[in-house]
């Protein structure tokens, strides 16, 4: 457990480098850190249209992703496998696997960095669409060598769609906080990390 916990601290660490060194060089006399890279709390206008996002959200991010593993990925090549057939004993590690490591680090980096930094040189739905891409080929990059081109293609495009709608999610529901992504990516990651623990 603590190994879990520290390899997902040292992550957030490692992805949040490059973003406050960008805010340290940029913005540091503009605003707040955590206020710069949108870790604040979501303002929400509409309580039930939030809820109900969310959980569209988190079915569009389940429903291709399972669908993708169940015909073209042998399940053992994904992250969540170190939880396989642990059962309740993984709870805790897959809590920081998913909110952590996971959920925390990547949303800081995408669509708190790179997705604010991009809207200020495009417009909003070019700028989601180019910080998706690059969220999918990072994900495409990390099984290029176990996977075949058109698997790979499947899998920018599945993660793309989850980084898009995660991205219009924040900034035009939540108004511009990444709380919301980051809990959407940790239900999504947790229930992986079950779906594996209790061999599903």
């Amino acid at each position: 457990m603590m190994n879990s916990l520290i390899s997902s601290i040292l992550q957030v660490m490692l992805f949040s480098m490059i973003p406050f060194i960008w805010w340290l060089c940029t913005a540091r006399k503009k605003q707040p850190f955590l206020t710069w890279i949108g870790l604040q709390k979501p303002i929400i206008v509409h309580k039930g249209r939030y809820a109900m996002y969310i959980v569209l959200s988190i079915f569009t991010m389940l429903i291709p992703s399972f669908a993708l593993v169940f015909f073209y990925i042998d399940r053992s090549l994904l992250a969540a496998n170190q939880f396989a057939g642990l059962g309740a004993a993984a709870v805790i590690p897959a809590l920081f696997y998913a909110i952590i490591q996971t959920g925390l680090s990547e949303e800081l980096l995408f669509r708190g960095f790179l997705l604010k930094r991009l809207m200020k040189i495009f417009d909003f739905q070019v700028a989601n669409l180019l910080q998706s891409i690059v969220f999918g080929c990072v994900h495409g990059a990390m099984l290029w060598s176990v996977l075949p081109l058109h698997v790979i293609l499947l899998v920018v495009l599945t993660t793309a769609l989850a980084g898009y709608v995660m991205g219009w999610v924040n900034e035009r529901i939540a108004g511009g906080s990444i709380v919301t992504s980051w809990s959407i990516h940790s239900i999504v990651n947790f229930i992986a990390a079950c779906l594996y623990m209790f061999k599903f």
